[in-house]
């Protein structure tokens, strides 16, 4: 990468601040049994509902008497996992059916954008239901739905990169010289479109982490007694009256999380863009 590309770098306001939160969120995740006060499942019936501060627990209890910071703090490595795997699905099949459409073109372009298009049609969270109603409820199906809802609009944003790409002099000439069209792919087409995948991706980061929470809160996500902030306010929402606080902390670090991607990610496409360059 050129100097052009770290002063642009360096002059980012969104980036900083985005991967503060998101380095805090990987350093909770790593570092989880060192930073949470309290066993995840540790139970203390004598303190149910403690208000935030009292006898030790920094954000209260719930009602089952757990520790609300330390299962926040678990709750984060869910989440990134969840981001991570579902993001890499959908990734790397969305980029293999694109790549193909877009530089193939023809019947496959039109058969696969027609079903890419159909998939995209339903709701994002809709879809996520509904497949996870078929396979099931648990955390490897909640990852494998997520990465499969997010196939269509990964090919279709890598499919436009491809078509800008595929007419450039250097693959015309690498295709004049007999190259293979595995190889143009892999050495001239894959790496022209790397930053617009990484820019999406970041992008879609909190798009699951969201997804996660919502299939967690209806139940079919990450299942009792796993702490997961999907599952924690599906908890917290019978106790809204007498302890909101239950639902306060889950729902700010859901949104703090989204926050520092979303961030990350329109900071890295500020950057990485030619089309937004000065």
């Amino acid at each position: 990468m050129d100097i052009v590309f770290f002063k642009r770098l360096a002059k980012s306001k969104q980036i900083p601040v985005g991967a503060c939160i998101v380095l805090i969120n990987l350093i909770l995740a790593l570092f989880a049994p060192l930073i949470a006060t309290h066993a995840v499942d540790d139970m203390d019936f004598a303190y149910i509902f403690a208000k935030p501060g009292e006898e030790g627990h920094l954000l209260g209890t719930d009602d089952y008497g757990r520790d609300i910071f330390s299962r926040i703090v678990y709750g984060s490595r869910i989440s990134l996992m969840v981001g991570v795997i579902a993001v890499g699905i959908g990734a790397f099949l969305g980029t293999v059916l694109g790549i193909f459409a877009g530089y193939f073109g023809g019947f496959f372009d039109a058969l696969m954008m027609r079903i890419m298009d159909a998939l995209f049609s339903f709701p994002y969270v809709l879809l996520a239901i509904a497949m996870m109603a078929v396979l099931g409820a648990g955390l490897f199906n909640a990852m494998l739905a997520i990465g499969i809802v997010m196939v269509p609009s990964f090919a279709r944003v890598v499919r436009s990169a491809t078509l800008n790409v595929k007419h450039e002099e250097f693959i015309i000439s690498a295709r004049c010289m007999g190259a293979k069209h595995v190889w143009i792919i892999l050495d001239h087409v894959l790496p022209n479109i790397i930053p617009t995948i990484i820019i999406y991706a970041s992008l879609n980061f909190a798009g699951a982490v969201i997804s996660e929470a919502t299939l967690s809160f209806l139940g079919l996500g990450i299942q009792p007694p796993t702490p997961s902030w999907g599952s924690m306010l599906s908890e917290a929402k019978n106790y809204l009256q007498t302890a909101p606080y239950m639902a306060y902390f889950p729902g700010l670090a859901i949104l703090i999380t989204c926050l520092g991607f979303n961030l990350l990610g329109d900071g890295l496409r500020d950057v990485l863009d030619p089309r937004l360059r000065q």
